[in-house]
């Protein structure tokens, strides 16, 4: 069946947001997302805010990896070089396969709005425990080109020539 003909299938998303500093009525970028998510038609499955410490990252993250109705996780804040930026660290305790593709498509992508500036980011993105896992800049605009350029794309499973839900099924064969 070609991709155009194929159904959407709703994913369910949580969103972690990353901050010292934010509360539920300041988080933007995790607004920025929520909202994104919902509009495109899938589920925001849950929403959090932890402080920048890996532990706190990585607690939550297993929480929604270990849940059977989470399906990604996108986290928004903590990737940058300062030295409360400890995401991507945090990632790397979890992440079983990484997806280095979405990092390099967000700089890409990032570049043509900020130039140089995008080579400070860090987002990355990997699979652990048969969920996506999608670390992303804590500015809004960070969000929207993270989820307007590409994942909005790849969690649609009518997106071709391929897309992250088609693979869904398989993300957990190697735990069987």
């Amino acid at each position: 069946m070609p991709k155009s003909e194929r159904p959407f299938l709703p994913v369910n998303i949580a969103v972690l947001t990353v901050s010292d500093s934010r509360t539920a009525e300041t988080d933007t970028s995790g607004q920025t997302l929520a909202d994104r998510i919902v509009k495109a038609g899938h589920r925001l499955a849950a929403r959090n805010i932890v402080p920048d410490t890996i532990e706190a990252i990585q607690d939550q993250l297993k929480v929604w990896i270990a849940d059977p109705d989470i399906d990604a996780v996108i986290t928004t804040g903590g990737t940058g070089v300062t030295g409360r930026d400890i995401t991507p660290e945090a990632f790397a305790g979890i992440v079983e396969k990484e997806i280095p593709g979405f990092g390099e498509l967000f700089r890409m992508l990032s570049y043509q709005k900020i130039k140089t500036s995008t080579i400070q980011s860090r987002a990355t993105a990997g699979v652990a425990g048969g969920t996506y896992l999608f670390a992303v800049p804590g500015s809004p605009g960070a969000c929207r080109d993270a989820w307007d350029d590409i994942l909005v794309h790849q969690l649609d499973s009518r997106n071709g020539p391929c897309n992250f839900v088609e693979l869904m099924p398989r993300l957990k064969e190697h735990l069987g």
